[in-house]
């Protein structure tokens, strides 16, 4: 029976090497009241593991032995203890402990108890006969503690379940050679097929679409810890329902149509409903149910489809076993394509009407061509005849302003041989005159 409690521990009695009356004395004390994170360990306990429930976020406990000394998750014999720490709880495992008062020092939750138990085991439920591919399975484990359910916040971070198929390796399967693989796992986390986070119950989430055949599932619990193994033999059976998209005869009148084979010594047909869903190059989705099977072959045409482009078609179904068992499947998807019809050819008059369409496309690009060239040499033309008067002007420019300087550079010359004469005139009387002008004296 599941006790709901804010704290517990856990004690593991791995074996008891005592006498019957012995054995008595323990077990009325299996169930003891807890003071203040205290509690008494047997002398007669070989083993015992600890569950400690602890307030979320806080740092794991601290473990007070009988002679004082003190273990922390980081300091302990590594040879007798075994520690695994998670956000919520710790989960410890002490080979000989001392005889005598333990204590917990940390952040536990308050109102635990203590529990005694002689196994600490997992039990599976083990997997339906016949197993289909694709199908979705809803299968759960428990962690127990003397046949009982242990329940601790946080317990689905502290174990790892991991599930394998191993096959059998038979000739004659499609799992021929497959060897072992992982198919998934089991969590007590609220999601998905889980129903509640955190109640002991750990639900798996395996994956059938795997080839059919003989296998021995291989579910392993583990953690620093424990380590605990289930193994059961079963074979995966190949779908009882078969679905074939025919191609129209026409492709071009978006038509498709299934062709279901239902295999009635597996399932009962009239309890088999199929939930379609296409989905078009567009986006857009149509759902599609059918119901209502009478016989193990059936054709069923799809609704027309009109854009073109790819499709998919996703298909679950829901039927019923012979042997009254509810079933819920996967089925492959299937594809189709609507293409596009090549336009047919055209017509005498329609080959000259574009013809003519297109000589006068061209006529009108020639001229196009021929107004475009005009008006580019005109445009030259007018620009080297700019250019060229702006040159003239230019010379023009520059032959009157070399007349100027050449007029005023002569001026100059003039003037300066004007200057020069002037100053080579000699103003003084000749020698002769100043002879004459002597004697007369």
């Amino acid at each position: 029976m599941t006790r709901r409690v804010n704290f517990f521990v856990v004690f593991f009695i791995s074996y008891f090497l005592f006498s019957s009356v012995a054995i008595a004395d323990v077990l009325l004390s299996k169930n003891a009241s807890e003071l203040k994170n205290r509690f008494r360990v047997d002398h007669m306990v070989d083993s015992m593991t600890l569950l400690i429930h602890r307030e979320y976020g806080s740092a794991p406990v601290i473990i007070v032995r009988p002679d004082g000394s003190k273990w922390y998750v980081n300091r302990f014999p590594d040879d007798s203890v075994s520690w695994m720490e998670g956000l919520t709880g710790d989960m410890i495992t002490i080979k000989k402990p001392m005889p005598g008062p333990w204590q917990l020092i940390g952040q536990v939750v308050d109102g635990s108890v203590i529990d005694k138990v002689s196994t600490l085991s997992i039990d599976v439920d083990p997997l339906p006969q016949p197993l289909f591919q694709g199908e979705r399975v809803k299968v759960t484990a428990r962690l127990l503690g003397d046949e009982e359910k242990v329940r601790l916040p946080g317990l689905d971070f502290m174990m790892n379940w991991t599930a394998r198929f191993i096959s059998e390796n038979n000739p004659a399967d499609e799992n021929y050679v497959a060897g072992t693989f992982i198919v998934g796992a089991y969590r007590d986390n609220g999601e998905e097929l889980d129903e509640r986070p955190d109640d002991g119950v750990f639900t798996s989430d395996l994956d059938l679409e795997q080839p059919w055949g003989d296998y021995t599932l291989q579910v392993r619990a583990k953690n620093a810890v424990l380590d605990r193994e289930y193994n059961q033999a079963f074979r995966l059976s190949k779908r009882p329902i078969d679905i074939e998209l025919l191609t129209p005869d026409d492709p071009n009148s978006g038509i498709w149509t299934l062709n279901i084979s239902l295999d009635e010594q597996v399932i009962k047909l009239e309890q088999t409903h199929l939930d379609l869903e296409i989905l078009g190059p567009t986006g857009k989705r149509v759902p599609v149910q059918l119901t209502d099977f009478n016989q193990a072959q059936t054709k069923i045409a799809l609704p027309k489809v009109i854009d073109f482009g790819s499709y998919n078609i996703k298909i679950n179904a829901v039927t019923t076993t012979v042997n009254s068992r509810e079933i819920y499947l996967s089925l492959p998807e299937l594809f189709f394509n609507l293409v596009r019809p090549p336009e047919p050819p055209p017509s005498k008059e329609e080959l000259a009407a574009k013809a003519d369409a297109v000589a006068r496309v061209q006529e009108q690009q020639a001229k196009d061509k021929a107004i475009v060239l005009i008006a580019s040499i005109n445009g030259a033309l007018i620009l080297l005849g700019v250019l060229v008067l702006l040159i003239m002007r230019k010379r023009s420019n520059l032959k009157k302003a070399l007349a100027a300087t050449e007029e005023r550079l002569e001026k100059e010359v003039r003037r300066e041989k004007m200057l020069l004469e002037l100053d080579q005139i000699d103003l003084t009387m000749p020698e002769a005159n100043d002879e004459s002008f002597s004697s007369k004296s």
